[in-house]
Formats: C-alpha cells, sequence, structure tokens
C-alpha cells in the first residue's frame, strides 16, 4: 500500500481523463466545420449547371470565402486571446451558421459570394479558438495528440459530406439542404456553452488531472501585441508554412470532386465513395501526425527534432500525386490522393503545434490568426491560380505539380525561421 501511495502519478492513466471530453467537443465542432465548407465543392456540378457557373465564376466564389476567411482568421486569433476561447468559438459559430443557412436563398454569384464571405469569417475562428482551448487544457508534451485528434474532425466533416449531402440534395434540393445542415451547427453551441471552462473551473477535472494538465512552466498572461509578434521570425516560420500548405488542403476540398468527376465520369452520388475513402485516410493520417511525433518527444528526442522530422516523411508522402492526372485507375489515383490528403493533415498536426511550441500562452492565439490570415492569402492565389488553369488548358496536371512541391517548401520555411524551434523572444526591448 505504500508503495501504491508514494509512486509518482505522472502519467495520464493516473490523472483523469476529462481533458478528452474537450477534444470530443472540438472534434464534433471541426467535423461541423468541414461539412459546412465542402458542401460546395460537392454541390459544384449541380450548382454550375442550375445556375450556369464556369471554372471562373466557381474559383471567384472560392476567392471570396477565402478572403473572408484571411480577415477572419486574424481577427478571431486576437478576439480569442482577448474575450478567451469560450465565448470566441460562440461568437464564431453564430456568424457562420447564420451565413451558411443563407446559402439556400442565392440566385447569383455575386450573391453566392456573399454568402461565403460571411461564412468566411465566422469558420475562421474554428482553429484559433480551438487550438487555444488545447493549449489551455493540455500540457505541450500531448498537444500534437490532442490536435491531431481534433484536426481529424475536418476529415470526419469531408467523409459524411458526399454522403449525407448527395441525399439530402436529391430529396430536398440543394437550397434546403443548406438549412437542414446549418441546424447541426445550433446543437453544437448548445453543447458548447453549457460544458466548456477552463480545468480550474471544472469540478470533473480531479487535482492529479489538473497539476498534470499545469505541469509546464507558467506563461505571461499579457496579451503580447501584433507589432512585436510580427517582428519575430518565429511568427514567420508558422506563418510561411501555412501559406505553402494551406491552399493544397484548400484545393483538394474544393476542387477534387470536379477533378473525379471528370476524369472518371462520375456524378454527384458516384463520386461519394471514393471521396470517403480519400478522407478516411486523411483522417490516419491527422491522428498518425499527432501521434508520431508526441511519441519521439516521450522517447527523449527533442521537440524540434520530432516535429520536423514528421513533416519530412509527410512531405515526401505527398510526392506521388504529381502523375495524378496520368493514373486512369480511378482506385489507384484514390490510394496516391488519399496518401497526399492523409500526408498532408499529419503535416498540419504538426505545424499547429508550433505557436505553443514557440510562443507563450497569451499570444498563441494571435500567432495562429496571422499564420491562417497568410494561408488564405494564399488559397485565393491558389483559387484564381486553378480557375486560369482549368478555363484555359482543361488539365488539372500543373495543380498536382503544385501540390506535391509545396510541403516541401514549407517545411524548409521553417526549418530556416527556426532551426531550433526555440521559444521566442518577445522581450520588451
Amino acid at each position: 500500500m505504500a508503495a501504491e501511495t508514494t509512486e509518482p502519478a505522472s502519467g495520464p492513466a493516473r490523472t483523469g481523463r476529462y481533458r478528452w471530453v474537450i477534444v470530443a467537443l472540438l472534434f464534433a465542432a471541426t467535423a461541423i466545420n468541414y461539412i459546412d465548407r465542402q458542401m460546395i465543392g460537392v454541390l459544384k456540378p449541380t450548382l454550375s449547371a442550375d445556375l450556369g457557373w464556369s471554372e471562373t465564376d466557381f474559383a471567384n466564389v472560392i476567392f471570396f470565402f477565402q478572403m473572408a476567411y484571411a480577415i477572419g482568421y486574424i481577427g478571431f486569433g486576437r478576439v480569442v486571446d482577448i474575450i478567451g476561447e469560450r465565448l470566441g468559438y460562440a461568437v464564431a459559430f453564430t456568424i457562420w451558421t447564420i451565413a451558411h443557412m443563407a446559402h439556400g436563398g442565392v440566385y447569383s454569384v455575386a450573391q453566392f459570394a456573399m454568402a461565403r464571405f460571411g461564412l468566411g469569417i465566422g469558420e475562421a475562428g474554428n482553429f484559433p479558438a480551438g487550438i487555444k482551448a488545447v493549449t489551455e487544457w493540455f500540457p505541450a508534451k500531448e498537444r500534437a495528440t490532442a490536435i491531431g485528434i481534433f484536426n481529424a474532425g475536418a476529415n470526419v466533416g469531408a467523409i459524411i459530406t458526399p454522403l449525407l449531402v448527395p441525399a439530402l440534395t436529391i430529396a430536398y434540393g440543394w437550397r434546403s439542404t443548406f438549412v437542414i445542415t446549418g441546424g447541426f451547427s445550433v446543437v453544437w453551441l448548445v453543447a458548447w456553452l453549457m460544458i466548456y471552462r477552463r480545468p480550474a473551473y471544472k469540478p470533473q477535472v480531479t487535482p492529479e488531472e489538473l497539476a498534470y494538465i499545469t505541469q509546464d512552466p507558467a506563461d505571461p498572461v499579457t496579451p503580447v501585441p501584433w507589432r512585436k509578434l510580427l517582428t519575430v521570425r518565429e511568427t514567420w516560420a508558422y506563418a510561411l508554412g501555412k501559406f505553402f500548405i494551406d491552399p493544397i488542403w484548400w484545393f483538394f476540398l474544393f476542387w477534387l470532386p470536379g477533378f473525379l468527376g471528370k476524369r472518371y465520369d462520375l456524378d454527384l452520388v458516384s463520386f461519394g465513395p471514393p471521396l470517403v475513402v480519400i478522407y478516411l485516410m486523411s483522417d490516419v493520417g491527422s491522428v498518425a501526425g499527432g501521434w508520431a511525433s508526441s511519441r519521439m518527444i516521450k522517447s527523449g528526442r527533442t521537440v524540434n527534432y520530432a516535429r520536423k522530422m514528421t513533416m519530412l516523411v509527410c512531405a515526401i508522402a505527398v510526392t506521388p500525386v504529381f502523375v495524378s492526372q496520368s493514373i486512369d485507375s480511378l482506385w489507384l489515383n484514390v490510394f496516391v490522393i488519399g496518401l497526399a490528403t492523409a500526408a498532408h493533415q499529419a503535416f498540419s498536426a504538426n505545424l499547429y503545434t508550433l505557436p505553443s511550441d514557440l510562443f507563450p500562452r497569451s499570444a498563441v492565439g494571435s500567432v495562429i490568426g496571422i499564420g491562417g490570415t497568410v494561408g488564405a492569402i494564399g488559397g485565393m492565389m491558389m483559387a484564381k491560380y486553378a480557375g486560369f488553369v482549368l478555363d484555359s488548358i482543361g488539365s488539372y496536371t500543373p495543380l498536382f505539380a503544385v501540390a506535391g512541391s509545396a510541403y516541401f517548401l514549407a517545411l524548409g520555411a521553417v526549418h530556416l525561421l527556426s532551426p531550433r524551434l526555440a521559444r521566442a523572444e518577445l522581450s520588451n526591448s
């Protein structure tokens, strides 16, 4: 008995697991976020036929979503640092739910772009608030795993969308489908406001779990000014990483259904199973990427080695997507693209941990906001490029070439700007 009571309660099994309830909430939020976001990609053939869109029209609608996302990301990053993740998430959810439902009442490209703009503003709050919540609820050594799990909600949303949306569209029409799916957000918002508090204010958190969560050295609580964050290399290590990889995920999300439909003559219903397989693979990648670097850290590797080695492996795994346009077998291409999307999610799970690795908690939301904005700017450029390429030459080959090289550029930027992933120097000197 004496040995049992004196042994340190350092392992997760001894400390309680309520923090994983918070991850479950974040997972559900991200799944809803991606259902709302990906619907336009799944409905692209239907919307193009009904509203008479060209590839450039579709690209312009995506462009305005990403413009709003760029604005909203940096705004919500700061909002979350000031008012906290609980209220920040609630505000974001409210905005994007209203905008999402509004899609059902639009008739022109301009009106659709306005609805997507509102959706982009609200959806931009998902990751700044979610990652700030992980920073509050997890020690550094578990954050990549927690982020990988809640980031996997993106893939679950992407899996659900091609199964749910075609069925609802066939039964009720695409306009009603936007309204019906918007109802999911309302349910989540109520649950979030009822459940979420910081660890010290939750009676379900044991003293042992609270000690485990707060084991890292205390950070300053004063928000760090943007002007200071913009002058340190570590901010740009994260932001440039986002600039290179975020446009590739947007490309997969918004253009992949159209590519599969055109390349393999699939319709609204038949491209569902291939997309499900691709995003199931992505889900595995998201969790595996976070687990891999967390495992290396727990085994004694440095954070610098663990994060960057995981990202290097992911960058290599994406390269076969270069030849996707020329693959005649649908299911072989599904594997190649699924491997690329899985590698993206694993890479992203590690990139998302860098703000919490490099900055005090009071700056995490702002740094994530800056990075998200820079990533969305890259996405805007990719949208314009995709529309131009597809309308002018009708081939996806140049787009897959960009996708296959972007991750090496992202890792190179991270390594050049933060060779050791050392904490940022934010002194007031």
